[in-house]
């Protein structure tokens, strides 16, 4: 077990690097994660940190005592004041940890469920979206060259772990991701396109979801195959929802759908 106590430690360093520089997370395809929840996840995904590092503090903590034991190598103790610096939630026990972000191929055909995120800015945003997509079973998740990367501390602290359970694939263009799919498209949309709730959506889709502010790209919805939806709301209310509010309201109504076809199913099975 090494002790880090100066800030001039070149893994120390290293650490504070990934945390802070998106251009570095990219260059070494790494990333930081933080809190017990979070690492466990990872554990249970993937089997094995990088590095873990654990306050003074905090290193005979129950918790932290059963995490260190998961692992092959002991951790790393850092200083409280050294870990204070790198920690990204005030006053916490972490533990931190560096991981290997997963690199994947973006499928040659794509024919699955799959949520399309067009220049979400938003990590919080982006680590919700990514919660639903987990809960309800949308497992391909395609970000544009534009979005807040996946990666990032701030998004992976939103996803609560979902990132350990999807297929995450970053910078796709429009171009090269409307080649691929070979299922519909619908866009949402805060205008008066087809209600959500008339539209079948018993078959596979691809979602497609926009800006914060600008809201979706036109050339998305110029796709083959791709048409808008909308929420129905107050017309007084507010301009728009969120979009990751818009995102859960439409992948559940998708799941709520797919549930009861099954449950009729299941009953005229029954009755036969």
């Amino acid at each position: 077990m090494t002790t880090i106590r100066s800030a001039a430690n070149d893994h120390y360093r290293n650490l504070l690097r990934l945390g802070g520089s998106a251009r570095e997370r990219r260059r070494s395809a790494q990333t930081v994660i933080e809190g017990i929840h979070l690492i466990e996840a990872y554990l249970d995904r993937y089997g094995d940190l990088r590095t873990m590092f654990v306050p003074e503090r905090a290193l005979a903590l129950p918790e932290h005592a059963a995490l260190i034991a998961r692992q092959a190598r002991g951790p790393t103790v850092l200083a409280d004041s050294l870990f204070e610096r790198a920690s990204q939630v005030g006053h916490g026990n972490g533990p931190l940890a560096v991981i290997d972000v997963p690199v994947l191929t973006l499928p040659e055909i794509i024919a699955c469920d799959a949520v399309y995120l067009d220049r979400i800015q938003d990590p919080g945003n982006l680590g919700t979206i990514l919660r639903t997509c987990a809960a309800v079973g949308v497992s391909t998740v395609m970000l544009s060259p534009e979005a807040t990367p996946a990666w990032s501390p701030k998004a992976l602290r939103a996803g609560m772990g979902a990132h350990f359970h999807l297929q995450i694939h970053e910078e796709v263009p429009a171009t090269i991701f409307g080649k691929r799919v070979r299922v519909e498209l619908l866009g949402l949309r805060a205008d008066d396109a087809q209600c959500l709730y008339d539209v079948d959506l018993l078959a596979p889709v691809v979602w497609l979801l926009g800006n914060e502010g600008a809201g979706l790209a036109g050339e998305l919805l110029a796709l083959p195959g791709a048409r808008a939806v909308s929420i129905p709301q107050e017309a007084s209310a507010v301009e728009s929802l969120n979009v990751a509010t818009a995102a859960a309201v439409a992948l559940y109504e998708q799941f709520r759908q797919r549930r009861v076809a099954a449950a009729d199913a299941a009953t005229r099975s029954e009755v036969v």
